[in-house]
């Protein structure tokens, strides 16, 4: 089993849109994966169709040692399994601060989850405890950039980040790659910022960037990732190309279970 982390603390930048895709894409390619949403937004949870009602929630699996099996709900897409999100988990941060070894709460928990091929984690856009808590759990770091303006702004910081997690939490932590999001090729901002990001972090830039697409941007409000509300879309595409390299570069730096063909 994998564990995937999407994380960036900015906000907007495709954070959730990727952890939903990627995840249906991995489907596709024959894995069992379980998508944990560790947003107290939930976004990820109400992208995928599952009430937040608080009956299944990873509040109750990180905050109150619930069982896995209990506080996952089925999606849309079979072979893929959702941990909910709940407006519980909006507290999580004050609560986890005096519990005991409060770093590798979620990573204990997922100790339950070795049924499923991959696990993907999808973060709040902040560096706190509950992200801290995703790293600790982590095989490897996904950081969707948007191709605006303000792409580089926090990203070293988050990098700082990462590297210290993976000094004192967990030393098998590595950044797998930054993935550049909703890029306009008519604009010639967005590629300034496509070249830009490139230049700073050569080896870790994704080849595939996601394109900026209306379909996409709806596929939530339907319940969908963009593989089932529009498949054959530019997007859906990309993700699809996304999740091939992605797994590529697994297979070469992190010791996987390969449960399908890529």
């Amino acid at each position: 089993m994998s564990t995937l982390v999407v994380t960036n603390q900015k906000g907007g930048v495709g954070k959730t849109t990727t952890a939903i895709s990627l995840s249906a894409s991995l489907v596709g390619r024959g894995q069992r994966v379980l998508l944990v949403d560790l947003d107290p937004q939930g976004n990820a949870t109400s992208g995928l169709g599952v009430k937040k009602d608080g009956s299944r929630s990873v509040y109750d699996l990180v905050l109150r040692d619930g069982v896995l099996a209990d506080n996952v709900s089925p999606t849309p897409v079979e072979g893929l399994d959702l941990v909910p999100s709940s407006s519980e988990l909006a507290g999580a941060e004050v609560e986890l601060v005096p519990m005991l070894a409060r770093e590798y709460r979620l990573r204990d928990a997922l100790k339950q989850a070795s049924r499923y091929d991959t696990v993907m984690i999808d973060c709040p856009p902040a560096l706190g405890l509950l992200t801290i808590n995703a790293l600790a759990a982590g095989d490897a770091v996904i950081v969707p950039v948007q191709c605006e303006f303000y792409a580089l702004e926090g990203l070293a910081q988050l990098l700082t980040t990462i590297e210290a997690v993976r000094a004192r939490l967990n030393e098998r932590l590595k950044v797998l790659a930054i993935v550049l999001t909703m890029e306009d090729r008519r604009n010639r901002l967005s590629m300034a910022v496509t070249e830009e990001v490139h230049r700073h972090f050569p080896d870790l830039v994704a080849n595939v960037r996601i394109p900026r697409a209306v379909r996409l941007a709806e596929a939530p409000s339907h319940g969908l990732p963009i593989s089932m509300y529009d498949p054959g879309s530019r997007a859906a595409a990309a993700y699809d190309e996304l999740a091939a390299e992605l797994w590529q570069r697994m297979a070469a730096t992190v010791p996987i279970a390969m449960g399908g063909v890529v």
